[in-house]
């Protein structure tokens, strides 16, 4: 993969990694529930060079998928392993500014806490708002614990996080507080929340 900005040794260190666990967890309980049905429509915020990305189109979503950095967004269209690229809409954007349609999935993988705290409420309202009854929230957040936590990232305690996700049936919910490395093989102390979360028909 050739990228030349300072993106470039992470998207080459996750080049090849499989799709986060709750994404796939996620796309599981889905497809459980829409068993002759081939894709939904699904978002992917932070999509990075695509390893969520291009499980998603495999299992025949069309993607919205939404990254920042242009480097980000080239690497991903320059895969030649996507399957299904016509289904594949990508856009160069910051989440919260990006438009996406109405859908059954927004992934994020650990991309909301790269979200500006004073515009957080309102690109999780647009979040909630998006997505059809039955749809799903996959992705992580960080916990006050997190090596990382300042204020210019959005950080959340349980008791926020429980208020986040009223609207939503949760299915999965794990924190986690371990010390191991990030994508670029630094070691960092971590503390954070993998969460898959469906939203409920009636609010």
């Amino acid at each position: 993969m050739n990228t030349s900005s300072r993106f470039s040794p992470y998207y080459d260190s996750v080049e090849g990694r499989p799709p986060r666990p709750t994404l796939l967890f996620a796309l599981d309980r889905w497809q459980a529930e829409h068993i002759h049905a081939r894709g939904g429509i699904a978002v992917d915020l932070g999509c990075g060079a695509g390893r969520d990305t291009a499980e998603l189109l495999r299992r025949g979503f069309r993607v919205r998928a939404i990254d920042p950095e242009p480097d980000a967004i080239a690497a991903l269209t320059a895969r030649t392993d996507l399957p299904h690229r016509e289904l594949l809409d990508p856009v160069c954007a910051r989440m919260e500014d990006a438009d996406w349609p109405e859908c059954d999935l927004v992934n994020a993988s650990f991309a909301l806490p790269l979200c500006p705290p004073d515009r957080f409420p309102d690109l999780w309202r647009r979040i909630v708002g998006s997505l059809r009854p039955g749809g799903r929230i996959a992705g992580q957040l960080y916990g006050p614990e997190d090596e990382w936590a300042n204020p210019g990232l959005t950080i959340v305690t349980r008791e926020e996080l429980n208020a986040l996700l009223a609207p939503f049936e949760i299915e999965l919910l794990e924190e986690i507080q371990r010390v191991s490395e990030t994508g670029k093989g630094k070691m960092k102390r971590w503390h954070l929340f993998n969460i898959v979360a469906r939203k409920r028909a009636t609010q």
